[in-house]
């Protein structure tokens, strides 16, 4: 518990105290541009955002801030809940990131930070990170983000019956996680980490993706194509150069004609490390197989399952057991037959994502245009489901926090799962 006598702040020597790293995956590495200053301030979607307006100013440094109290812990980094100081927006609580970078540097992933670095910098997107301000402090670097008060989907299923979500929050949950993959890999970006406990549901029940440092980039070229699956993949030259990550994306668009679909799929990227959580990993991830962006369509499907049925679909005994499961064992669901029509969708777009050649698997090709077309999201507006009312809205957490409360839920664990959101 923290002294509420000397303000609640942490020390940079109590970061360095408290940071840790583990043991992590191997993964692909490539060059980065220098970063661009004016990526931070430019965010449309947060232009009427009070938190990011308020730090919108010159030279932030760690000294802006107080430390209330550490929120989880990571491969490479650990996160804290913070504030500004008195005099600016104190209110307001944010989540700051804090990267070791020595301890990083001895282990040899100095390369999986910069990465999650350069990835939010360029993101701008709703359901994505907000980078809102960066800095260094001595031989650690700081990254302010979003604090997501709602917890994570992993955290919320246990706290519904028989630990699974109702099939229309587990619909809704989907398609903005639907949206929100589309937009990576229209930038040429591989997630390889979906997961229920990198979906973090903000204050106003929305979702948002987190823990980027697994990301693969690669080069995704825009094309449009015809809707009719039955007709080959025929790619209209509209656009003459891929989207690539940190790169110009100032591209000439041009109207799309009735029946066409438009399509950004990293569909040439290749990596050959062993990279995310065993339980989500594709077939040719666990063969020790080269992959490619069908894998965030595999952990697509295996992310549905769980939030419907409270479980993975090939979870062994041990890690071994479900790498094997996942390259042997067929689709299984807890019931011969499904309850209604939607879970009959539900399963045959979950079939559809789960197929072990990452060939035939939906979406490998073109990606979210063909995951949308599937009749689990009939009805649903994915353009303006940013506009829709979300299954659970934590509003209990939206009022104006005081200095005191949150001084007195300093006694929380640090370690509590509900608080492990950005790993």
């Amino acid at each position: 518990m923290f002294d509420t006598q000397r303000d609640s702040e942490l020390s940079l020597d109590t970061v360095n105290s408290m940071s840790s790293c583990s043991t992590s995956f191997s993964r692909l590495s490539f060059d980065l541009l220098p970063p661009s200053p004016e990526t931070l301030s430019l965010k449309p979607h947060r232009s009427s955002d009070f938190p990011h307006s308020a730090l919108r100013k010159p030279a932030l440094t760690f000294r802006d801030f107080h430390l209330l109290r550490r929120i989880g812990a990571g491969d490479i980094a650990t996160v804290y809940l913070c504030r500004l100081r008195a005099g600016q927006s104190e209110d307001r609580l944010y989540a700051m990131k804090v990267v070791d970078k020595d301890a990083v540097a001895l282990k040899k992933k100095s390369q999986r930070a910069e990465m999650e670095r350069k990835i939010l910098k360029m993101l701008d997107h709703p359901f994505l990170p907000t980078l809102y301000a960066e800095f260094e402090a001595s031989h650690f670097s700081c990254i302010v983000m979003e604090f997501c008060s709602g917890g994570d989907l992993h955290t919320l299923r246990y706290k519904h019956p028989h630990n699974r979500f109702p099939l229309s929050s587990a619909r809704f949950y989907a398609a903005e996680v639907l949206v929100a993959l589309e937009y990576l890999h229209m930038l040429g970006i591989i997630y390889r980490d979906l997961k229920p406990e990198n979906v973090l549901v903000r204050s106003d029940g929305h979702i948002m993706l987190s823990d980027f440092d697994l990301s693969l980039c690669s080069d995704a070229i825009p094309a449009v194509e015809s809707s009719d699956c039955s007709l080959p993949y025929t790619r209209s030259h509209s656009f003459i150069t891929p989207f690539s990550c940190f790169s110009n994306r100032e591209r000439e668009v041009r109207e799309l004609e009735p029946n066409r679909l438009f399509v950004a799929e990293p569909v040439s990227a290749r990596s050959c490390s062993f990279v995310g959580t065993h339980e989500y990993v594709s077939p040719e991830v666990a063969s020790g197989r080269s992959h490619g962006n069908a894998v965030d369509w595999w952990s697509f499907g295996v992310f549905i399952y769980e939030l419907i049925y409270g479980r993975t679909p090939y979870a062994g005994a041990s890690k071994e057991a479900t790498l094997r499961n996942i390259v042997k064992k067929p689709l299984a669901f807890p019931t011969a037959t499904p309850s209604t029509a939607l879970e009959n969708h539900a399963r045959d777009l979950i079939s559809g994502l789960l197929n072990k050649e990452p060939a035939h698997r939906l979406g490998s090709k073109r990606g979210a245009a063909d995951v949308k077309k599937h009749p689990f999201f009939r009805g649903m507006n994915l353009a303006l489901i940013r506009m829709q009312t979300p299954p659970q809205v934590p509003g209990s957490r939206r009022t104006k926090t005081t200095s005191s409360s949150l001084y007195l839920n300093t006694e929380l664990n640090p370690t509590t799962p509900s608080f492990q959101f950005y790993f």
